[in-house]
C-alpha cells in the first residue's frame, strides 16, 4: 500500500484527550493528536471513518517538553487515572467505596471540585467521543456518542442518577439500570454484563492503554519474559538489546525465588489493573523473569536484570512494551522517555512509531523528554511541529499545556534552540543567588 493512502482496515487511534483538576493540571488541559498542515510528510495517518468521505488524520507521536515539576508526567498519568477508574470502577467499588481520582491539591476549593476526563477515538473505523465528570463518591455526568454513519449518535448520556440511553442499548436498559450505582460508570457496568454495543470503547481503556514509568519497571520487565516464550519475539527482542550496544549476547528464562514471585506479582496487579485472585491476575505467571548473557573471555555469563546498569534496565524494559503495542496497535505513554538513554536511542523509538513500515497498525506514542535533540534544528527533527507541546506551572502551582504550533512556527526554525532561548516559554526562572546561598557559606 502507498504511504499516502487511506488505511480503511480497521484501527483504533486516540485523536484528543481532554482533562480538568487532575494532579497538577487544575485548569481544563487538552492534548490532540490529529494532524495538521504543519505535519511532517509521510508521517500523518490517514485513516477511514464510517460515514465520512474525507479520512481523519492521525499522529502517531506527540512529545511534551517543559521545566522540571512543569506538568509534563501530571498529563500522561491524567491519561492513565481515566484509564484506572474506567477499569477499576466496577470491580472494585462497593456501595460506599471513594471514586480513585487525583484532583489538584494545592487550593482548597479545586479539592472540592470534581474532576473531568474525555477522550475521542477511532475504533475499528468508528468515531467515539466519551468522557465522565466525578467527585469522591459520585459520578455527575458520563456520555458515549458515536459515528456509525458520519452522524453522532448517542450511545447513552448520564446526568447523576437519571441515563438516556440511546438505541444502541434499548434492549439492555433495564439490565444496566438496575445494576446502575452512583459512584460506578456505566462503561464498567456494561462491561461487566457484556454488553456488546460498549465492548471496543471498554476493551480500548483495558489493554490499549500502557504507561511506561520508573514506577512498574519491574513489571514491564516481566513482559519481556514473556516474549522470551516464542522464539520469534525472544529473537525479535534479542535484536533491540544488541541494537542498544549493550554488549548482550543471549537472554534466557530464569526462576525466581517466592517471596521475589509475589513482589513481582504485585506490580503486574498495578501494571495492568487487576484484582488479587481474579481471572485475569491467574493468566499471568510470573514464576520466571530473564537474565542477559555477555560475552566474556571464557564463554557467555549471565547477569540478572537487577545488576545491569541503568539504563540496560531502562532499555529492556522499554523493548517488551515497545514490541507488542507495534504489534496489536495501542497507545504508549511514556514518561521520562531520555532518561538514562543515549539520545540515539531516544530518536530510535520515536522514529518507530513515525515509520509506517515499523508501525503498521498505527499504535501512538506520547512521551515527555527534557531532550532537545528530539526537538533537532532545522527540517532535523525527530517530532514535527504539530507533535510538539510544552508545559508551563504557574505561581499558584497549575500546569498549562499549549501546543507548539500556536508560535506559527516555519518549516526552517530552530525549534530546540528556540526552545533553550525561552521563545516559546517552559524555561524555568532560575535565580543564581538561590544556589550560590546553598553552597557559600556565611558568617563563618
Amino acid at each position: 500500500m502507498d504511504i499516502d493512502e487511506v488505511q480503511s482496515s480497521a484501527l483504533n487511534a486516540l485523536l484528543s484527550f481532554t482533562a480538568e483538576n487532575v494532579r497538577s493540571c487544575r485548569d481544563e488541559v487538552h492534548l490532540s493528536l490529529h494532524g495538521t498542515r504543519l505535519a511532517e510528510a509521510g508521517v500523518v495517518r490517514q485513516l477511514s471513518a464510517a460515514g465520512t468521505a474525507k479520512p481523519i488524520p492521525v499522529l502517531p507521536a506527540a512529545g511534551i517538553f517543559g521545566l522540571n515539576a512543569s506538568g509534563k508526567t501530571a498529563v500522561l498519568e491524567a491519561i492513565d487515572d481515566m484509564r484506572v477508574v474506567v477499569s477499576e470502577s466496577f470491580r472494585r467499588a462497593g456501595p460506599s467505596s471513594r471514586i480513585f481520582r487525583r484532583p489538584f491539591l494545592l487550593d482548597d476549593e479545586s479539592i472540592k471540585r470534581p474532576s473531568r476526563f474525555e477522550v475521542d477515538l477511532i475504533l475499528d473505523n468508528v468515531r467515539w467521543q466519551y468522557g465522565f465528570e466525578v467527585d469522591d463518591h459520585h459520578v455527575l455526568g458520563e456520555y458515549a456518542y458515536y459515528f456509525p454513519h458520519g452522524r453522532q449518535a448517542k450511545v447513552f448520556h448520564r446526568d447523576g442518577s437519571h441515563i438516556d440511553f440511546g438505541h444502541a442499548l434499548r434492549s439492555e436498559r433495564a439490565t444496566l439500570t438496575r445494576a446502575m450505582r452512583e459512584n460506578v460508570l456505566l462503561l464498567s457496568v456494561a462491561s461487566a454484563f457484556g454488553t456488546e454495543a460498549l465492548a471496543n470503547l471498554y476493551t480500548w481503556f483495558e489493554t490499549s492503554l500502557v504507561f511506561a514509568s520508573s514506577h512498574n519497571r519491574p513489571a514491564r520487565t516481566l513482559l519481556a519474559a514473556k516474549l522470551v516464550e516464542s522464539e520469534n519475539t525472544r529473537e525479535r527482542l534479542l535484536s533491540l538489546l544488541r541494537y542498544a550496544d549493550l554488549g548482550i549476547t543471549g537472554i534466557h528464562r530464569e526462576s525466581l525465588p517466592p517471596e521475589e514471585v509475589e513482589r513481582l506479582r504485585q506490580a503486574m496487579r498495578l501494571l495492568r489493573g487487576v484484582d488479587e485472585g481474579s481471572e485475569s491476575d491467574e493468566q499471568f505467571s510470573v514464576a520466571d523473569t530473564i537474565a542477559l548473557a555477555h560475552s566474556t573471555a571464557v564463554g557467555e555469563a549471565k547477569i540478572p536484570p537487577q545488576d545491569e546498569s541503568l539504563g540496560t534496565r531502562v532499555w529492556l524494559g522499554l523493548a517488551g512494551m515497545l514490541l507488542t503495542v507495534l504489534d496489536e496497535g495501542g497507545v504508549m505513554l511514556a514518561d521520562e522517555l531520555d532518561a538514562s538513554l543515549h539520545p540515539r536511542l531516544v530518536q530510535n523509538v520515536i522514529e518507530l512509531f513515525q515509520s509506517k513500515r515499523t508501525n503498521p497498525h498505527c499504535a501512538q506514542l506520547i512521551f515527555n523528554s527534557h531532550d532537545t535533540n528530539v526537538l533537532g534544528d532545522s527540517d532535523k527533527r525527530s517530532v514535527g511541529r504539530d507533535q510538539i507541546w510544552f508545559t508551563e506551572k504557574a505561581m499558584d502551582g497549575a500546569s498549562s499545556l499549549y501546543p507548539l504550533k500556536d508560535f506559527s512556527p516555519r518549516q526552517d526554525d530552530s525549534i530546540g534552540r528556540r526552545y533553550l532561548q525561552g521563545r516559546y516559554g517552559a524555561l524555568p526562572s532560575l535565580n543564581p543567588a538561590d544556589i550560590e546561598r546553598a553552597f557559600v557559606a556565611t558568617g563563618r
